[in-house]
């Protein structure tokens, strides 16, 4: 396990790595997860192994540290990683980004372009204030006290299921509302304003049960690739790994859907 201060008073971000070759791969989780948990399996897939990878924890989540008088807007999240990939000596990597982790890869990519060469964002949040979605956590409809000491919380974990309830869990309540928060304020310029103006090779990638993402023509107009996964819902790397590996890898075989939307068959 390896760290790095991200703050003023010495709080740590924490990953853990597989040693490889090439520009290394880092995966960022997203809201009340972790890294290793959510990307472990796909590193270890014969088509993207030997490369490094980096598992990072976001402040708050898994190992890292979770101080109390942190902002954990996304772009404080995005500076705390820059801190972990400066530690690391990482340089022109790739990120792979799900939900919140994706949104704050594309600000650590727009705001440091040194870091990042290459972004697979996985249903990453665009837009401030989305939806309010049957699966989604509902953290941010709460006021910080009610959810931290008004037992927020725990109803939470009951309601999100046993798959990301098993993360969260582990997450600070604190930084987990202020991320959810975040998430809703989104920034300025906005990450899909980001996404689209940033100079890199940029995958997006939308599990078909998720729905058509809303503004996917605009994207792939700036070069986005905007890729939809078969048989795969929020969480693409579960619901369908071979598909997502073959995406993380850059490879893989398109059907035409028109001139905006392709599907991603897996060839394993």
């Amino acid at each position: 396990m390896r760290q790095a201060r991200f703050d003023a008073r010495g709080s740590l971000i924490r990953w853990t790595e597989a040693a490889g070759e090439g520009p290394p791969r880092v995966f960022v989780h997203g809201l009340g997860a972790v890294s290793s948990a959510y990307h472990a399996h796909i590193a270890a897939h014969p088509a993207l192994a030997g490369r490094r990878s980096l598992f990072v924890d976001l402040p708050g989540h898994g190992l890292s540290d979770r101080p109390a008088d942190f902002g954990y807007t996304l772009e404080d999240h995005a500076a705390a990683l820059a801190a972990a990939l400066e530690a690391a000596g990482v340089r022109g990597a790739e990120l792979v980004g799900h939900s919140m982790g994706g949104a704050v890869a594309i600000v650590l990519a727009y705001r440091r372009p040194d870091l990042v060469a290459r972004l697979v964002v996985t249903e990453g949040n665009l837009d401030p204030n989305p939806p309010v979605t049957p699966g989604g956590s509902g953290i941010a409809t709460y006021g910080e006290e009610e959810f931290v000491h008004g037992g927020g919380f725990a109803r939470v974990l009951e309601r999100v299921g046993p798959v990301w309830s098993a993360t969260m869990r582990l997450a600070d309540p604190l930084a987990l509302h202020r991320s959810a928060i975040g998430l809703m304020t989104g920034t300025r310029p906005t990450m899909r304003r980001m996404l689209m103006d940033l100079p890199l090779d940029r995958t997006y990638l939308q599990g078909a049960r998720s729905g058509e993402l809303p503004g996917h023509e605009e994207l792939v107009a700036c070069g986005v690739r905007v890729l939809t996964v078969p048989d795969a819902g929020h969480n693409v790397m579960f619901d369908n790994p071979a598909a997502f590996v073959r995406a993380v890898a850059g490879g893989s075989v398109l059907t035409d859907r028109g001139p905006d939307a392709s599907v991603l068959t897996p060839q394993f």
